[in-house]
């Protein structure tokens, strides 16, 4: 591993020009505009830039950490602190989680252009490498740090700090027999083959070597016979003797599977616990909207809490971005005439509705083709709200569905599939719908309706902040009113005033208190109710910092538009990331026959029999894991010690958790080989998360990382899992390995 390693980095003109770096100009405000230089660190996973500060001359940033690169004047800061004449030498640099982006000016279009690609081309290139490729770079990396003289060479002293930097601590005792093993040539110092030899002990996978021992039965290697054998026994698989076959054309060059290319299986999405077929669209798509659970956001503009915290068309892209399906416009009259959004009675920053409704335009279907849902809290005053209506049917264009469907009036809704690439509005309607087919019908604009509940609601949070509260009446323009199709707000006055009143297209919100209960107390009823009709739910008002409900007993209850903040890393967001990861990350999963049954008992409180009954007995064996990251990065002895809990989150009587023991000071390759099982009694509606946690005697342990997914797109057998961070960002080259049997209870 000594001297230079490309480890399947393409050492093109794209990273040369990132290696030689450059000077760029650094955009904070009107006043903070200064010249920096940046260049990529030799690792090519690191950012250098120059920093003027007393006590610190220099700042790095990993390429892992950005999220995308946007040419252009894109940003809030660039649109605001740069001239539009600059639009083509600017670009900005946006991270994961809340850290702020990075506005930069080049000094012509074609450098701005060539940092871009360069910048997408290397991030690109990092994020496909294979997990093994992964690893050694990792490592090599930290061996290079290691090697304090750059002498490619590595002496005691030197191993036992590179062993500190992945994660592993260990006596000295032990440090020096591994030393002893290695040091074929007695010099004190471990070279060329040495290191390599090494490398090969740090890397050893015995749990992988038991396995693969067993099956590999033609001359220590895997003919497809023997993989057959493994993928049918072992991984539950039916599948033939040519689907082995081409397993191994897949991994290896020759008619065998090596060692190296059965663990590189083991780390694609054929190895990988989440069923591949899961990952792209799978589901029937052609039911009527209110058979699907909808990825939703609330208060959808904020980066942070409800009180203080900053409003930015950034918030409505990262939620986009996640595949967020239906977001959240708090609309208020704007100072200059213009409507704006932002978090009413606080003092949460402002931003033009506008601009909202650009980004929305630009970001709503790149990750997701099924339609998006704009919820709109309405609080403007009847000239703004005609505004607002002519900002997004300009903007919008034809993608916003401004009339139903068909030449005749629906009886129910149309479909994700039937809806792609449409915008619905969801709001106050001054009449119903069946007047859209009436060319002659006539609406009074100053007609007073009662505001939205969340609306009402959010007025009444802010009255313990003596607000005065306002009349709950409003009148609605319209233009405004004429816009909502699908999604008309009504207040909730009960389920049978529901059956017999409610069209299919009118549509409640519910403060999580309120559905929570009915959800416990009337869980049938509310079941019954979400076949046909949309139930949208939200945050409490007095949730200041933006935390978050627990989605899963509404879900359960069939409420598809369960709201949280996005914003807020936290387990109930772990939990909707993972709820909407299968069915190609579409924001849109379909629920189960006995919720799209008008006719259903099921009742996820008080379980009886019925098709939803469906005893599975999950056993679960937590092997190893590999490669985990330090919690603690700015005190290097800081070593982890990793413990792993396995929970089952779905109905009540499946709720569960059970939790290995910790191992002491690894990070790198802990091994627990302990068991678990699992009764699981509605596996349709069951999540199963895998969490990693630092563990601390005298305090609250720190999340290492975790991986959330439903009950139903497991895969059976010898599984990886990969490790997500509090922000769910994949973890790079960290895993748990488990064995995973999902079988009929007896």
């Amino acid at each position: 591993l000594a001297g230079k390693h490309d480890f399947g980095i393409v050492w093109d003109a794209d990273l040369q020009f990132l290696l030689a770096g450059g000077e760029l100009l650094k955009v904070r405000s009107n006043s903070w505009k200064k010249n920096r230089t940046f260049k990529l660190q030799e690792d090519c996973r690191t950012i250098w830039q120059e920093s003027r500060k007393a006590m610190r001359s220099s700042q790095t940033f990993s390429i892992d950490d950005i999220e995308a690169v946007r040419l252009g004047r894109q940003s809030e800061g660039l649109q605001k602190y740069t001239e539009e004449a600059l639009e083509d030498r600017c670009f900005s640099i946006i991270f994961k989680g809340r850290r702020k982006n990075l506005d930069l000016i080049a000094s012509s279009k074609e450098d701005a252009c060539k940092w871009v690609t360069s910048l997408e081309k290397v991030i690109t290139n990092l994020r496909n490498l294979s997990s093994k490729q992964k690893t050694e770079h990792w490592i090599y990396n930290c061996m290079r740090n290691a090697d304090k003289n750059s002498d490619n060479k590595m002496s005691l002293k030197e191993l036992k700090h590179f062993l500190h930097q992945i994660n592993i601590e260990v006596d000295d005792e032990y440090a020096q027999m591994l030393f002893a093993k290695c040091d074929k040539s007695k010099s004190g110092q471990l070279e060329g083959s040495e290191i390599e030899y090494f490398y090969k002990l740090l890397t050893a996978r015995e749990e992988i070597d038991v396995i693969y021992d067993k099956y590999a039965q033609t001359n220590r290697q895997m003919s497809a016979k023997d993989l057959l054998s493994f993928l049918q026994n072992e991984q539950q698989e039916g599948v033939s003797l040519d689907d082995a076959l081409k397993l191994i054309e897949k991994y290896e060059e020759k008619q065998q599977m090596t060692k190296d290319g059965f663990l590189m299986y083991l780390h694609q999405p054929e190895g990988m616990i989440l069923n591949p077929a899961h990952k792209d669209v799978y589901q029937d798509m052609t039911q009527p909207l209110s058979h699907y659970f909808i990825s939703s956001s609330h208060n959808t503009y904020l980066m942070e809490d409800q009180l203080k915290g900053p409003s930015s068309t950034e918030a409505y892209i990262r939620a986009l971005m996640k595949s967020c399906r239906c977001v959240e416009l708090d609309c208020w009259d704007g100072s200059d005439g213009e409507p704006i959004i932002y978090h009413g009675y606080t003092l949460t920053s402002k931003i033009l509705f506008k601009d909202v409704i650009k980004a929305i335009k630009e970001y709503a279907f790149k990750t997701s083709e099924y339609p998006v849902i704009l919820s709109l809290e309405n609080h403007c005053s009847l000239e703004q709200q005609k505004l607002m209506a002519k900002h997004m049917t300009s903007i919008l264009g034809d993608a916003l569905l401004a009339k139903p469907l068909g030449d005749e009036m629906p009886t129910t809704f149309p479909s994700p599939e039937e809806l792609k690439g449409r915008f619905l509005i969801k709001g106050k309607r001054l009449n119903k719908l069946e007047e859209a087919f009436s060319p002659s019908s006539t609406t009074d604009e100053n007609e007073s309706i009662s505001e939205d509940d969340e609306a009402a609601d959010m007025v009444e949070d802010h009255h313990i902040c003596s607000i005065i509260q306002k009349s709950k009446k409003m009148k609605l323009a319209k233009e405004l009113s004429d816009l909502v199709i699908y999604c008309k707000s009504v207040h909730f006055q009960g389920f049978e005033h529901a059956r017999e009143s409610q069209e299919f297209y009118e549509m409640s919100s519910f403060k999580e208190g309120k559905a929570e209960k009915l959800a416990e107390e009337s869980a049938n009823e509310f079941v019954c109710h979400n076949v046909d009709k949309l139930s949208r739910i939200y945050p409490a008002g007095s949730r200041a910092d933006s935390s978050n409900y627990n989605p899963v007993p509404l879900w359960t209850a069939g409420c598809q538009i369960v709201a949280l903040n996005f914003q807020t890393p936290s387990d109930e967001m772990d939990l909707n990331q993972g709820w909407f990861l299968p069915n190609g990350m579409s924001g849109y999963l379909m629920k189960p026959e006995f919720l799209r049954d008008r006719a259903s008992e099921f009742n996820p409180v008080n379980l009886t029999k019925g098709k939803w009954l469906q005893h599975k007995t999950l056993h679960v064996m937590v092997i190893s894991a590999q490669q985990l990251p330090k919690i603690n990065k700015k005190k290097e002895s800081s070593i982890v010690d990793p413990l792993v809990r396995v929970e089952i989150h779905g109905v009540p009587a499946d709720a569960a958790s059970r939790e290995t023991d910790y191992i002491e000071d690894n990070g790198f390759n802990p091994m627990w080989n302990e068991n678990f099982q699992f009764d699981v009694c509605v596996p349709e509606l069951a999540l199963v998360r895998f969490v990693v946690e630092d563990y601390d005697s005298t305090s609250q342990n720190d999340l290492i990382g975790q991986y959330t997914l439903p009950f139903t797109s497991l895969q059976n057998g010898y599984r990886h899992v990969p490790l997500l961070t509090k922000n769910g960002d994949i973890i790079p080259s960290a895993a748990l390995f488990v064995h995973i049997m999902a079988v009929e209870a007896e």
